[in-house]
């Protein structure tokens, strides 16, 4: 199926251009989502009388974009979820989530605009694409957690298994220094036990005489 495209379309071409697509696409995302009208010569008589409109309100929405860029790009936004001690979510981390998530903090996002290959089912910091216009993509990272702690954790870099590892070694050192001084009152009283016993003798022999 033929399509004039309205806008810029990844993968697919340019405003302006007629464009072979699949009829299912057509119908289901790009005549819908009114980024493309069906390649009918009356249609594409009309995009020609309409296109410095199109092109006008194209620029202003892509400058609107950019504006918007330059704030939420590099933006970390965090999600609390239950998780296993694995990191294991119990359920899974939408585009949904990502857009509320970054809605509360200020940044007024739709799910359609987040790009995500597979739900996230995993503590952690995850990479995302967001795209604010046809020419205008940002990356944003949600950052997965059990809580805000563990969140902060995971931003200075950390991951909730290395710092498991920290807590045992750490756990680990503390019994070591525990049995140490355990061992070193022991081997105290074994000192004093041996001092009596040198003492002892001579107190005995000094009674004798």
């Amino acid at each position: 199926m033929q399509v004039i495209l309205l806008e810029r379309v990844a993968k697919l071409g340019q405003m302006g251009e007629v464009v072979d697509v699949k009829p299912g696409y057509a119908r289901n995302f790009l005549l819908p989502q009114g980024k493309a009208l069906s390649a009918s010569q009356q249609n594409i008589a009309d995009f020609e009388t309409r296109k410095a409109q199109l092109e006008a309100r194209n620029l202003e929405t892509k400058q609107e974009a950019e504006k918007l860029a330059e704030k939420l790009d590099g933006q970390q936004f965090i999600v609390i979820r239950q998780a296993s001690d694995s990191g294991a979510l119990y359920g899974s981390v939408s585009t949904r989530d990502a857009a509320e998530a970054a809605t509360e903090d200020g940044f007024s996002l739709d799910r359609k605009q987040i790009a995500l290959s597979r739900p996230i089912k995993e503590l952690g910091l995850h990479q995302l694409i967001v795209t604010l216009h046809p020419e205008v993509d940002v990356s944003i990272t949600l950052n997965v957690a059990r809580s805000e702690e563990e969140a902060a954790l995971q931003a200075s870099g950390k991951t909730i298994q290395e710092a498991a590892a920290e807590e045992e070694e750490a756990a680990d050192f503390e019994i070591a220094e525990l049995f140490e001084d355990i061992g070193s009152a022991a081997s105290e009283d074994d000192d004093l036990a041996e001092a009596v016993e040198d003492i002892l003798p001579e107190e005995t022999a000094g009674d004798d005489s």
